[in-house]
């Protein structure tokens, strides 16, 4: 273990471990019915649970031998108790939440490898700085916010948490007591589901409060390490929002929302600048300067408060301040200079608009649209017979056209939605939304289908201010994905369109639904591929192609170690920017306090800087890795697939999971699969719910399966010195094992055990368990290690910390589960079974921080 390593982990045991165990003697005071014989018993059960699972007991029998050894109760007192400990364990994983954010600036070195402050140094050791300014200024990092169902805490317990975070910052152990009971009196489950624009409101949350600053201070970094970085002209970090705008599998999300969350994004931020600017208005007492900070907070108020009829603009605000820099300098020894800097960057940042809305939608609703065009006889009647080729010049020739589609309110708002774009750009400036994202894009056709709605809404050709982005999800569509935009490179309309784009293209890869369709080492092998291929083919055409990863929390869906995978990248790949959707839970637990926020994007700056400037052998991959890569990853999917459609597969999803209840929860607004169906198929089934029902059954398995299977073939072969030497050499491959143990080590197969015999799905049991085992061993042959993430001591620490925490949760949900399949409608007591598994979720989630 290095030195900062073991300095971090002791920081980590003395300000997380140990206070835990202080802070958590005060549960016994929260004000919960019985609440400290709920904590004597709860300790007791984890115990049990312990115990039983070593012993190989289900747990049906935990749970029955424990209350029969410890209490009295009859079924119904029994599953009261079983409700008291979950509410007990979910605080258990709040106040460890609390903890680990009051102590990130202690166990992270904040000025360490991958912050501005070691990527400036590093700069000036080489003797970079031409090229630095240079990549600055063809560089930046977009991170956006999605409403994605994956948070399970409810805005008033992330209030909550926050302010724990900072008292046990302080040691404020009264405070401590104080804010541990307001979270005993605060419910965890919220009685109905978010609107579109509750979740707007909440993810606004953390633009005002956490993002708005760790930009400004990210900049300022810059400034304060690196005089030239002056000289950028353009804003490093830019913020993304979907909430409201995303209307992919959400009939909620319509364009009253769309409109109602860009009005609330603008005056955010115009509410952000006036905070910050009654703040320097309290400095700068100085002649010259005091009338124009003054103005500028009239302004800035007439505009959030009295309507005025004269609209502020980002231009007006960037040129006071600019005044107010020079004044400064000149006359007043540039006192409070570097904060009217800081307000600069965050209004060069956020303009008027704080976040880019993107409009989201599935491309089978385009292409029904048109079909029903015919029908209206604006297009002609045989074009669903037509050839794509032949399609494609239809819709390039439409117009401006008033259509009205009688009994379709979802076709209605497609077009609505392309004219408020306009409406939005006019507001809060063109960047306040210019992007349409056409989910499961398949072909050029569905790239054009979008282009003819801005034709069809009145939109001139030349006037298209707006990026249309399609999104390649399944193993096919990444495949296929160069030869798609080779073809829409050649359309000479649509290559005017990039042009007047600055011949920028952005390709948005999903790697949720990819992990879903082709298991975890040929959906991240497809996306590395397809982004070589689709640079290759780009560059080929003179067009700068942007990136945009559609990541989610845990590596099954694109995240993990983030940054180390842009760090890997090489020359092959386009890098001009780092674009990445952040989602639920993983928004307050990666970018939840300024210290973190700034910590990650610095991450993901340094990342993207890195990789350009410093790029060495380990960061390109030679011939050789690629085809071992690309064997590593056919043999994966072949045991993937295998799993993936066993008969019982879904059916034991749908049965042993909590999958049937994840709308239950009210965490998001939108359904937990596509489609209208009755049945479950894996096709509809959305990868959210999908990888975070494998989470909560302890199993994991888009994030490991097919690895041990691909890696023991190729020991078989002879070949596993070269996997070896692959692992060692590249540091692509080296986050994938990395991601992959993270995945393994949230893992627990005894909670599922009682089903290896079972008649339909022992057999799927087994396979899952073999191959967990199968992958564990090879990876700790691969890596040399006793085991899993001992490079990473304390994540690994955090991790089991956390599993003990959620054990009891696990279990009372799977024994939920067993009593609910047992009732058969038999029962007055199955409803409240069906609760309690559904209960069961927060914690186990919350736990896992990035589980789904």
């Amino acid at each position: 273990m290095s030195t900062s390593s073991t300095a971090s982990m002791q920081e980590f045991k003395n300000r997380v471990a140990l206070k835990f165990q202080l802070y958590n003697s005060l549960f016994t005071a929260l004000p919960f019915h019985r609440i400290e014989k709920t904590g004597v018993l709860l300790s007791l059960f984890l115990l049990d649970c312990e115990e039983g699972y070593n012993k190989n007991y289900s747990p049906l029998e935990i749970i029955n031998k424990f209350l029969e050894q410890n209490t009295t109760y009859e079924e119904e007192e029994r599953i009261d108790l079983l409700f008291r400990f979950v509410q007990y364990a979910e605080r258990q994983v709040t106040l460890f939440d609390a903890l680990e954010d009051a102590a990130f600036a202690k166990v992270n070195d904040l000025n360490g490898p991958g912050t501005v402050k070691q990527l400036c140094a590093q700069i000036s050791q080489m003797q970079k700085e031409d090229s630095f300014i240079k990549k600055l200024n063809d560089f930046s990092v977009r991170i956006v916010l999605t409403a994605h169902p994956t948070q399970f805490y409810p805005g008033e317990v992330l209030g909550i948490i926050n302010d724990l975070s900072q008292a046990l910052e302080n040691e404020d152990t009264e405070i401590v007591n104080i804010y541990l009971q307001q979270l005993g009196k605060t419910p965890f489950l919220k009685k109905k589901k978010p609107t579109p624009y509750d979740e707007a409101v909440s993810l606004l949350w953390f633009l005002e409060n956490v993002f708005y600053d760790a930009v400004g201070n990210i900049m300022s970094s810059f400034k304060s390490e690196f005089e030239e970085s002056a000289q950028i002209k353009h804003h490093l970090v830019r913020m993304g929002f979907w909430p409201g705008a995303d209307r992919d599998g959400n009939p909620f999300v319509t364009t009253d929302i769309t409109l109602k969350v860009a009005e609330t994004l603008r005056a955010g931020i115009l509410r952000s600048y006036y905070k910050n600017t009654r703040w320097l208005k309290r400095r700068l007492t100085f002649k010259g300067v005091e009338e124009l900070i003054a103005l500028l907070e009239t302004r800035l108020y007439n505009n959030l408060y009295v309507n005025t009829n004269e609209p502020i603009t980002q231009n007006e605000i960037i040129d006071i301040l600019k005044k107010i820099i020079a004044l400064l300098e000149a006359d007043h020894n540039s006192l409070f200079i570097n904060s009217v800097y800081n307000l600069l960057y965050k209004a060069e940042a956020f303009g008027l608009y704080f976040a880019s809305l993107d409009i989201r939608q599935d491309s089978s609703i385009h292409t029904k649209l048109f079909a029903q065009l015919v029908q209206l006889k604006i297009l002609p009647a045989n074009y669903t017979s037509f050839s794509e080729d032949k399609k494609i010049d239809a819709l390039l020739h439409l117009t401006k056209t008033e259509i009205n589609f009688q009994d379709n309110d979802l076709f209605n708002d497609t077009l609505k939605s392309v004219e408020a774009i306009k409406i939005i750009q006019q507001k809060n400036g063109i960047e306040g939304c210019n992007r349409y994202v056409i989910s499961h894009c398949e072909n050029a056709l569905n790239v054009i289908e979008v282009y003819a709605l801005f034709l069809l809404t009145g939109w001139k050709k030349q006037e298209i201010t707006v990026d249309i982005v399609p999104l390649f999800e399944t193993i096919d569509d990444l495949r296929d994905a160069a030869s798609v935009m080779k073809k829409l490179y050649n359309n000479k309309i649509y290559r005017q369109h990039l042009k007047q784009r600055s011949n920028t293209q952005t390709i948005m890869l999903g790697f949720s639904d990819g992990t879903k369709d082709g298991g975890y080492l040929m959906a991240n092998w497809s996306i590395y591929k397809a982004k070589e291929e689709l640079t290759r083919v780009s560059k080929s055409y003179g067009i700068d192609v942007v990136f945009f990863d559609g990541r989610g929390g845990p590596p099954a869906r694109g995240g993990g170690k983030t940054h180390k995978f842009y760090a890997s990248m090489g020359h092959d790949i386009s890098n001009k920017e780092i674009q990445l959707t952040v989602q639920g839970q993983t928004v307050s637990s990666n970018f939840g306090t300024i210290n973190a926020a700034q910590f990650n994007i610095e991450q993901l700056i340094h990342a993207g800087i890195a990789n350009d400037l410093f790029s060495s052998k380990e960061n390109t991959l030679g011939r050789s890795e690629e085809r071992l890569l690309k064997q590593l990853s056919e043999d994966s999917y072949i045991s993937y697939s295998q799993l993936k459609n066993h008969p019982a597969f879904v059916d034991y999803l749908a049965e042993i999971s909590p999958l049937r209840y994840y709308s239950e929860t009210n965490i998001g607004s939108r359904p937990t699969k596509r489609g209208k169906n009755s049945g479950l198929t894996l096709n509809d089934l959305r990868a959210i719910p999908f990888v975070g029902s494998f989470s909560q059954l302890k199993q994991n398995i888009t994030g490991y399966y097919g690895v041990g299977a691909a890696l023991k073939k190729a020991a078989d072969a002879g070949r596993f010195k070269s996997v070896e030497q692959l692992y060692k050499n590249s540091l692509f491959f080296r986050t994938l094992i990395d991601n992959c143990e993270m995945a393994m080590m949230k893992c627990f197969f005894p909670l599922t055990r009682y089903l290896a015999d079972h008649p339909r799905y022992g057999k799927l049991w087994h396979m899952m368990y073999n191959e967990f085992r199968l992958t564990e061993a090879m990876l700790k042959k691969l890596t040399g290690n006793n085991t899993l993430m001992e490079d990473y001591p304390v994540e690994h620490s955090s991790i089991q910390m956390r599993e003990r925490i959620v054990l009891p949760l696990v279990t009372i949900q799977q024994y939920a589960l067993i009593k609910v399949r047992e009732a058969k409608d038999q029962t007055p007591f199955k409803e409240k079974y069906e609760k309690l598994a559904m209960r069961c979720s927060f914690g186990i989630i919350n736990a896992g921080r990035n589980s789904a």
